[in-house]
């Protein structure tokens, strides 16, 4: 038996704005910009990838699931993400090794310190 993860689902009030935003971030590429998804992935062929749909409902708590990411400079990658439109954010954390942002629709993320 063989179970492949093909990709994270991510709602959205504005799929493609938020799907352009994440493309931007990450240097992905889109492969889906229809009406009612979005999807990007790190190359066409390669998976996973982030397909964003819309919802009717607004983000309202914290997320249950979010995305860590590990940068070789982390204060460098969370000024890009700031200057992208990414905001920072509390979901308390306290103060760690990583920083804790918010993607254009409030979804949280962190952005990891140098591995120890």
């Amino acid at each position: 038996m063989s179970l492949e993860w093909e990709q994270v689902i991510v709602d959205a009030a504005d799929p493609a704005s938020l799907g352009r935003w994440w493309a931007e971030a990450l240097g992905w590429k889109v492969v889906n910009d229809a009406s009612d998804e979005f999807e990007i992935r790190p190359e066409p062929d390669r998976l996973p990838g982030l397909l964003f749909v819309p919802v009717p409902e607004s983000k309202t708590v914290k997320n249950r699931l979010h995305l860590d990411f590990r940068p070789d400079d982390r204060d460098a990658e969370v000024e890009r993400l700031l200057a992208l439109g990414a905001r920072p954010a509390d979901v308390g954390q306290g103060v760690q090794p990583w920083v804790v942002l918010a993607d254009p629709e409030g979804n949280e993320f962190c952005v990891l310190g140098a591995r120890r």
